[in-house]
């Protein structure tokens, strides 16, 4: 269970709603072609549109610290370790003032590129 306690009460967190953070910030990433997602049927990764960006995320948390591990997609020509780097700094800026989750971990799995 994700959440944080305040003066307030107590908010919670569903994984759907971090993931869904983590995909918006990946998606606004420069070089990013989109979201990846494992098909089902025959194993092989797909491109993700629409708004289901928080399929191409995995959440793990423990004690109110998150580790994110994402699977994108990226443009051809680009400097892979430079969009990882910015996606990994967006995405820890905008879940930790979001929502006041800590952010322990994130990691980048570049499953494609495309033309």
């Amino acid at each position: 269970m994700m959440g944080v306690t305040n003066e307030n009460g107590y908010i919670h967190y569903s994984e759907e709603i971090i993931a869904n953070v983590v995909g918006i910030s990946t998606m606004e990433c420069y070089g990013v072609v989109g979201m990846a997602s494992k098909n089902a049927s025959d194993g092989f990764w797909e491109l993700i549109r629409g708004d289901s960006f928080h399929k191409g995320v995995k959440i793990h948390s423990k004690e109110n610290e998150l580790n994110i591990e994402l699977f994108i997609i990226v443009e051809y020509g680009t400097k892979i370790s430079v969009i990882a780097n910015n996606i990994i700094q967006k995405i820890r800026y905008n879940v930790e003032n979001y929502t006041g989750l800590k952010v322990t971990s994130i990691t980048v799995n570049v499953q494609g590129v495309r033309v």
